[in-house]
């Protein structure tokens, strides 16, 4: 009976397979920094890890530091000192006596001999996801003693089995042998199996006891911290809005009343608004223009009209004048009376932005799943093709035999394309790879456009765009954009090229950011900022165009836009100016010469011009134009069903159709089911890519189906141009070639 009762767990102990427990408590001296040296602290070891709070009452709901011991190197100093060194950090630690760090040592030594025998016995669990080491050693730890408990309550379960059995046994002989003479020997028996029998059960009762407060301690201590974190994030969460909206505030109320912030002063005349960084709206402003621009007297404007004139566009100055730009506005209007003017309304459904962009600071926003509700109901390459809302600009410029006159005419066509944007803070489509977009307007304006999503990550688009009244416009954009914690930034890379026909001149320009603010409080708005540098690559001609970041303590108009138009020699002949959201004009620039100082000692160039002519006009949005998303007449057209389209066009995507009928939710649903299979094909792919080069092939990415990757001649960059074939595939209705991903 003695071996059985040796043969039970002990009630008080974890189990009989583990060396000894690794639990052991008390006061350390921790050395901090050279100010303070050492400092007592509360320190716990405990399944592997060695804990330290300021206090004992700090271990209910603050820990200052955990150490993981399964990987740490332990070093004894002199005089009661040692040294925990994990993770390329050191631990100096000092104990009160001799003996006391001698109980120390052997404790850290003992339970990091432990936790190295659970991070080797748990290193087959195949995880797919990286654990932090000192999470894993803690939940390690945790199931370790969970499953010795376990093992100690199925000993006892199958002890009490066997030492039942035996007791009715012993009874059932017993009740045979009833007033015989071996009847005292049977009775002793049955007295020693009843007594193995209640020792069992009560070590199994024990031993449940002890599993029941091992699980509840551990579940204690989990619910405790992630509590204490839950709160510290909406503390931090409150603390970030509570200053969004302080800030909202103070330029609401210095918009109202500027006169009664005397800390805020507003530049004198000539001075460069950067003098006031600290009061200006962004985190820092461009310079001011380095030029100046002066009106003529009627009497120089009389004596150069005649020349003036004779350069416009062959002698015909209707080209650049605000009626042509209304006649052609007028004849738009009623070709696109043909097309649809309205979509359905969009649904008022409330949902906060902050809510999902407070976990996406500095991350790249194409890689974050998003709801259809932050959508509107055109992809990306819709949006690429929206730049040709004002293709009538480049059929002038086609008309003009001065470059310098082209030039302009192409940088309003550059500035136009921001116009649809004013009012548009919602993020189009991110469209799938292989998705297409056509546009054909040929028979309206003489143009037509393919579009093709040629890499996804990052998302990268081709765009290719032939007319038949003399030009042809090719870009490949690549979008970065990056939520800034109260912003937005939309980053496009890459160049747009135009070629007229006639005169060979090739022109080449990039994109500016595009920024969305009050993403935490306040009304959306979106602002453009940067410069756009236009190079006619045949003649060298240049045109440098200033998007002016938008300030509330600015006296510049909002939204402005300046350029100078320079001939090859660097002669300035043009003043450009206006704004992305309205309209830009030109004036032809008479004398130049070197003004007075401005900030910083620099001294301005001061252009004397002709009057002003229009050379860009935005167009009244359409009736009801706010519950439609903003979108322009061209944008309302964009996603309207069409025959013959490819099966990969953009129309024929089955979340974004969704939306635009105002089943959002029924939208959400596809368009979760869309990336999962991008997801799915993007696996695939890495997966043959992989087997490829274990058999030593070549690999071969993803090739578009309708533009391949070559070289420019001009500016030696690599870019995705149409290799031809989507409108006699169109023709032939044969899309054999295209992928299938809706």
């Amino acid at each position: 009976m003695n071996e059985l009762v040796r043969s039970l767990p002990s009630p008080t102990l974890p189990g009989l397979h583990l060396p000894c427990l690794d639990t052991h408590r008390g006061w350390l001296f921790k050395w901090t920094n050279y100010l303070k040296g050492y400092q007592r602290r509360w320190f716990v070891l405990s399944n592997g890890l060695l804990s330290y709070y300021r206090t004992q009452a700090e271990m209910a709901h603050t820990c200052r530091g955990t150490i993981p011991l399964a990987k740490a190197h332990i070093e004894v100093g002199d005089t009661c000192h040692f040294v925990l060194t994990s993770g390329g950090r050191s631990y100096h630690l000092k104990a009160t006596s001799d003996g006391d760090c001698q109980r120390w040592m052997s404790a850290l030594q003992q339970a990091k001999a432990n936790a190295t025998l659970l991070i080797h016995h748990s290193d087959d669990s195949g995880d797919e996801t990286p654990v932090p080491q000192e999470d894993r050693a803690l939940t390690q730890g945790a199931l370790k003693s969970l499953a010795t408990k376990l093992e100690d309550l199925s000993t006892c379960n199958e002890l009490i089995g066997k030492h039942g059995a035996a007791l009715q046994r012993s009874l059932s002989e017993l009740e045979d042998l009833r007033g015989s003479t071996e009847g005292t020997d049977k009775v002793k028996a049955v007295n020693e199996r009843a007594t193995l029998f209640r020792i069992t059960s009560n070590a199994m009762i024990n031993a449940c006891r002890d599993f029941l407060d091992v699980a509840e301690s551990h579940n204690q201590r989990w619910h405790k911290a992630l509590h204490y974190e839950r709160e510290q994030r909406h503390h931090l969460e409150e603390t970030i809005e509570q200053l969004a909206k302080q800030h909202n505030s103070l330029e609401r109320a210095w918009r109202e009343n500027p006169t009664s912030y005397t800390g805020v002063e507003r530049p004198q005349e000539g001075d460069a608004s950067d003098e006031n960084e600290e009061a200006e709206f962004f985190d820092a402003m461009e310079d001011a223009p380095s030029f100046i621009t002066v009106t003529a007297t009627s009497n120089i404007q009389h004596k150069r009209s005649g020349s003036n004139q004779s350069m416009m566009s062959g002698g015909v100055p209707n080209d650049w004048t605000h009626n042509e730009s209304d006649t052609s506005g007028t004849n738009q209007m009623q070709l696109r009376r043909t097309r649809r003017s309205r979509i359905p309304d969009k649904p008022n459904y409330s949902l906060n932005l902050w809510s999902i962009m407070k976990n996406c600071i500095g991350k790249d926003l194409s890689r974050i799943p998003m709801p259809v509700n932050f959508n509107e109901p055109l992809s990306m390459l819709q949006r690429l093709t929206e730049d040709l809302e004002y293709s009538e600009l480049l059929d002038r410029a086609a008309r003009c035999d001065s470059s310098l006159e082209q030039m302009c005419l192409v940088a309003a066509f550059s500035v136009s394309s921001y116009s649809t944007t004013v009012h548009r803070t919602a993020k189009p489509f991110n469209p799938l790879l292989g998705e297409t977009y056509e546009l054909d307007r040929m028979d309206e304006y003489g143009y037509r456009s393919i579009s093709e999503q040629v890499s996804h990550h990052p998302p990268a688009a081709a765009h290719h765009v032939a007319s038949e009244r003399g030009w042809t416009l090719w870009q490949h954009i690549t979008i970065d954009s990056k939520f800034r914690g109260k912003y937005i930034s939309v980053m496009p890379f890459g160049n747009i090229h135009l070629q007229f026909h006639s005169s060979g001149n090739h022109y080449v320009w990039s994109k500016v950011t595009s920024t969305v603010h009050n993403i935490i409080v306040g009304k959306l708005w979106i602002d453009q900022s940067g410069d756009i540098d236009i190079v006619n690559t045949t003649t060298k001609d240049t045109c440098r165009l200033k998007f002016s970041p938008y300030s509330y303590f600015s006296r510049e108009v909002p939204r402005k836009v300046t350029g100078v138009v320079e001939d090859g020699e660097g002669t300035a002949h043009y003043i450009l100016s206006g704004t992305w959201d309205d309209k830009m004009e030109s004036a032809k620039i008479v004398e130049s010469s070197r003004g007075c100082g401005g900030s910083e000692g620099k001294q301005k160039t001061v252009y004397q011009t002709l009057q002003p002519k229009l050379l860009w006009k935005k167009y009244p949005l359409p009736d009801n134009a706010e519950n439609m998303h903003y979108f322009s007449a061209l944008a309302l057209t964009l996603n309207e069903p069409e025959d013959g389209v490819a099966p990969t066009d953009s129309r024929l995507r089955p979340d974004q159709r969704l939306m635009e009928a105002g089943l959002w939710d029924e939208a959400n649903i596809e368009k979760q089911r869309l990336e999962d299979r991008q997801r799915l094909e993007r696996k695939k792919r890495e997966a043959q890519a992989n087997q490829a080069l274990e058999e030593g092939q070549d690999i071969e990415g993803y090739q578009p189906v309708w533009f391949e990757k070559r070289t420019d001649e001009n500016t030696g960059e690599a870019s995705y141009l149409y290799r031809g074939g989507y409108w006699e595939a169109k023709e032939r209705q044969d899309w054999s070639h295209c992928p299938e991903i809706y």
